[in-house]
């Protein structure tokens, strides 16, 4: 479909221009290289291909049964693609232009009540160092309301505990001070002698969590074992590290914490994306209503 040329100078674009993290555009790129593979097999390219030519690869997407929510995905990589084309004069005319992404339902994220974070930190083995770390990994992720990779990025020259902030450097590396917890700092703070013993390898010198081989904990590692500890305690809710942030976000909200703040500490830059949690706040409290109201008791 598309010379090497052109989708190497569309990574630069990304990466430059849109500042987009490099797990970002390594989506985009697999992405594109359905359509890609989908041109190539009607021997189009870049240049030639035609408005009604993406509606019958949108088309195929569904015929392989690619969910409603990817194939949007899809389209808006799409999208983006297209423009840089024509921004890069590649393109005179934009054939994605008038593409319409599926309806998709609102998704609810997965939210942990705080019963359920407490459950699950309760099955950690804190006399080992990597239970140690990996409490100190948890709170933190639920105190700060972090991405994975603003946790395993994590450095000693981001935390300000005396002030009780740390420094984070999210999306598009837009730097935001984020509130901590005491319990999230006394938890780092346990996990210093241990780490003290391990032989950091050179990189990571700064880095606040790391594995017992001395470079940065993996964001692999990290869904491992919270995935452990809720297998142990018989969590069937499906659990990811982003849980965690999730459910910062809901917590506070349920207790009145204004959206604008939430939405600075979460690092979002539209307030849209934040609004999925009033959401989750309705269906919380409609869930308490139906529960708690005696006109909802079963007789």
């Amino acid at each position: 479909m598309t010379r090497n040329s052109e989708i190497d100078k569309y990574k630069r674009y990304l990466l430059l221009e849109k500042g987009l993290s490099v797990n970002t555009i390594d989506a985009y790129m697999t992405d594109l290289q359905k359509l890609v593979l989908f041109s190539e097999a009607r021997h189009l390219n870049s240049s030639t291909i035609r408005q009604s030519d993406l509606e019958e690869f949108i088309i195929v997407l569904h015929e392989n049964d690619i969910s409603p929510r990817s194939t949007a995905r899809i389209i808006s990589g799409i999208k983006s693609f297209f423009r840089f084309l024509l921004l890069d004069h590649y393109r005179e005319d934009d054939p994605s232009e008038l593409l319409e992404a599926p309806k998709i339902g609102l998704k609810l994220p997965v939210v942990l009540s705080v019963e359920e974070i407490d459950s699950l930190l309760g099955a950690i083995d804190l006399s080992r160092a990597e239970g140690t770390r990996n409490y100190a990994i948890i709170e933190t992720l639920y105190s700060c309301g972090l991405r994975i990779s603003e946790l395993t990025n994590l450095r000693f020259s981001d935390l300000y505990p005396d002030e009780g902030f740390i420094r984070v450097e999210g999306k598009g590396s837009k730097q935001r001070l984020v509130p901590i917890s005491g319990t999230a700092i006394e938890k780092i703070n346990n996990w210093l002698p241990y780490r003290n013993q391990i032989t950091i390898k050179k990189g990571s010198e700064d880095v606040v969590f790391i594995s017992s081989r001395g470079k940065a904990i993996s964001r692999v590692t990290v869904f491992y074992y919270i995935k452990q500890y809720a297998e142990a305690v018989g969590l069937q809710k499906k659990i990811s590290p982003h849980v965690f942030r999730h459910s910062f976000a809901t917590h506070l909200l349920e207790r009145g914490a204004n959206i604008r703040v939430i939405q600075e500490m979460l690092g979002h830059e539209k307030i849209t994306t934040t609004e999925i949690y009033t959401h989750i706040d309705r269906h919380f409290l409609r869930q308490e209503i139906i529960e708690h109201h005696p006109r909802n008791k079963k007789k």
